[in-house]
């Protein structure tokens, strides 16, 4: 799918994404990655959200944003309740979407300069 979205030169927007492949600014990517809304932190160990660690996030937590957003091209899942604690003992915000709507949602929070970190797993 295409998303159309007024770019701004100093925040990072998906641009698309469809089979397995996210377009970031003028960056394609088909890695399990995190980013925010200024920069792509990296490639993720895990190759799906359930497989993440906590010390894997420790850069997400360190950046303390107000809402991280999980999104997996695989469809509806859900996080075991320690990894859930994770964000709640830091008060920090976790939505779990379909790939789909955890890219339009993530543009939508920094278009409205919210802290947000997507960790976005697109195979």
């Amino acid at each position: 799918m295409r998303l159309t979205v007024t770019s701004s030169e100093q925040r990072l927007l998906i641009r698309g994404y469809a089979d397995g492949v996210l377009r970031v600014g003028d960056r394609q990517i088909t890695t399990p990655v995190a980013l925010s809304a200024t920069e792509v932190h990296g490639t993720l160990q895990a190759q799906e959200p359930t497989a993440l660690t906590e010390a894997e996030l420790a850069s997400v937590f360190e950046a303390q944003p107000e809402v991280v957003i999980i999104g997996w091209a695989r469809g509806q899942f859900f996080l075991p309740a320690a990894q859930r604690r994770w964000f709640l003992e830091r008060r920090i915000g976790l939505e779990l979407m379909e790939l789909g709507a955890a890219c339009r949602t993530f543009n939508v929070l920094v278009a409205d300069d919210r802290r947000v970190i997507g960790l976005l797993f697109p195979r």
